[in-house]
């Protein structure tokens, strides 16, 4: 399950840089094709991280962090699409994604048991 939660998260992190450029250069129709494809691949990732928390054995605060960050990860990534798409500056919102995204990674591969680092 860690493997599609991970790939799930990198194919939004691509989508956000391919939605956003559709929308910057006018492509409306199908930047809210991939927009739609973006919010599916959300229900993935809610979906792998779900089972991924339903197999940790004890539940730490780093995991209850680590959700959070996840869930702050994509409502960034959602109000980047949706400002980008409405013409309104995107700025504080792509602070708050590296923010969260930076804080869900280190937790995920570095602090807590199922991450790669020792």
């Amino acid at each position: 399950m860690a493997h599609l939660h991970i790939t799930s998260w990198v194919i939004a992190f691509v989508l956000l840089f391919v939605v956003r450029s559709f929308y910057d250069s006018g492509k409306a129709k199908p930047g809210k094709i991939l927009h739609m494809i973006l919010r599916l691949d959300y229900l993935i990732i809610l979906y792998s991280g779900g089972s991924l928390f339903t197999d940790y054995s004890n539940y730490s605060g780093e995991l209850f962090l680590k959700v959070l960050a996840g869930l702050w990860t994509i409502v960034s990534i959602e109000m980047i699409t949706v400002r980008t798409n409405k013409g309104k500056p995107t700025g504080a919102w792509w602070i708050n994604f590296v923010i969260a995204a930076a804080i869900a990674i280190i937790l995920g591969f570095g602090r807590l048991p199922l991450g790669i680092l020792p």
